[in-house]
């Protein structure tokens, strides 16, 4: 049975209003790149490994359920896991440099 409604009332299952087609673009993404690259940059290495862990965690994620192609430009998933697990490599190798020269 349908609860009546008020006048001038939307239904609560209405989707929400399409956003305003004239609203300017929001380069969000570069800012969040210029971030990243700021952590790196004042990180190194660790930032690396951890950006790099983090990626490589997500992607094997959705690759157990069921992702075979990426918006990354290797598009293949199983391309973007070694290059994340490179990159991870990478960042240890270079961890293990600086604390080979920090010690001897």
């Amino acid at each position: 049975m349908a609860r009546p409604s008020r006048p001038g009332a939307q239904p609560p299952s209405s989707p929400s209003p399409a956003p305003d087609a004239s609203a300017p673009y929001d380069p969000l993404r570069l800012c969040v790149y210029a971030t990243i690259a700021a952590l790196a940059w004042l990180l190194g290495p660790v930032a690396v490994l951890g950006f790099a862990l983090l990626g490589f965690a997500g992607y094997a994620r959705a690759r157990r359920r069921g992702l075979t192609r990426s918006k990354c430009i290797l598009r293949d998933t199983r391309l973007v896991l070694t290059y994340l697990a490179a990159l991870a490599l990478a960042g240890l190798a270079a961890i293990a440099w600086q604390l080979y020269h920090l010690f001897t």
